[in-house]
């Protein structure tokens, strides 16, 4: 059966999650990033967990939270970190080596082998990515590094034991017990150290009505079906179109200007990904018809 469909749907999630930067900073409040993550994850967690009426087992809820953890928690608050010390093309270009990160967590918990033209478009999208996204005066902060492999390596992390993990209900169950799991982690993280919300306009709500029922609820359903369903090297190299939107709506929505030499980063970045994409087929493939009624006449 094609993997097409799979592959077309999950990368909706990354594509979407590129407009995070253009909604945080032009709808958001500036200065509250932890608080707005919580508000991004436990409503939507709630509304999934109120949709399906499913709750995590008591033999699932330590997994739950650390999934909850290593995909919301710790890579949203080290992501965060990251965007303080970095420039964002930096910050970008260092989380997109979890697709490498991946490779080799998969390799170890799942015991998936590891192609070399997976290594090799992981390594070519990173290069994309830096195209695209890096700037001649990009700076180099250690935190900032440090915050941004941490980011990529817990993402990572989640991502293929989300993958070793499956529960035995559908994907938006397990999306719901993640994203509840995750804000209840954050709740008191952004109680002790952000000040309160100041008075929401109707722009604020708008943006964390897109952060939440969008950006997180609708996403990572999607998201954590593709990783269900995807081998999860070729899943991951998926999130690498995450900057290619965020640049994209940057040129159309702002009016950012376009550069030759990001139009090759994105060509790069897309070329990566659908390499990733041929190198994870599994290679007993069906034959084509004329192929199987030529053998058999042989």
């Amino acid at each position: 059966m094609s993997r097409t469909p799979d592959i077309l749907i999950t990368a909706l999630a990354p594509a979407i999650w590129g407009s995070t930067y253009l909604v945080t900073t032009e709808f958001l409040p500036e200065g509250y990033p932890i608080t707005l993550a919580v508000l991004r994850a436990l409503p939507a967690g709630l509304l999934l967990l109120a949709v399906t009426r499913c709750l995590p087992s008591r033999d699932w809820l330590i997994r739950v939270f650390m999934l909850g953890a290593l995909n919301f928690a710790v890579f949203w608050t080290l992501l965060f970190v990251a965007a303080y010390h970095l420039p964002g093309g930096v910050a970008a270009t260092v989380t997109s080596v979890q697709a490498l990160m991946v490779i080799g967590m998969a390799r170890g918990w799942l015991g998936t082998s590891v192609r070399a033209a997976s290594v090799v478009a992981a390594i070519t999208g990173i290069t994309g990515v830096g195209l695209l996204l890096l700037g001649p005066g990009a700076a180099l902060d250690p935190v900032g590094i440090a915050a941004a492999l941490g980011a990529a390596a817990a993402m990572a992390a989640g991502t293929v034991l989300s993958r070793k993990w499956q529960p035995p209900v559908p994907a938006l169950s397990f999306a719901a017990w993640q994203l509840t799991a995750g804000g209840l982690i954050l709740l008191p993280l952004s109680l002790l150290a952000e000040p309160a919300l100041p008075p929401l306009t109707m722009t604020n709500l708008g943006g964390l009505l897109w952060l939440g029922l969008i950006g997180a609820a609708a996403t990572y359903w999607i998201w954590f079906r593709g990783v269900a369903r995807i081998e999860p090297g070729a899943v991951s190299m998926l999130g690498m179109m995450s900057p290619v939107t965020a640049v994209i709506l940057g040129w159309v929505w702002l009016g950012q200007a376009l550069s030759l030499l990001q139009i090759l980063g994105a060509i790069i970045v897309l070329g990566s990904v659908w390499v990733s994409q041929a190198a994870s087929r599994p290679c007993g493939l069906r034959m084509p018809s004329w192929f199987t009624r030529y053998r058999a006449s042989a």
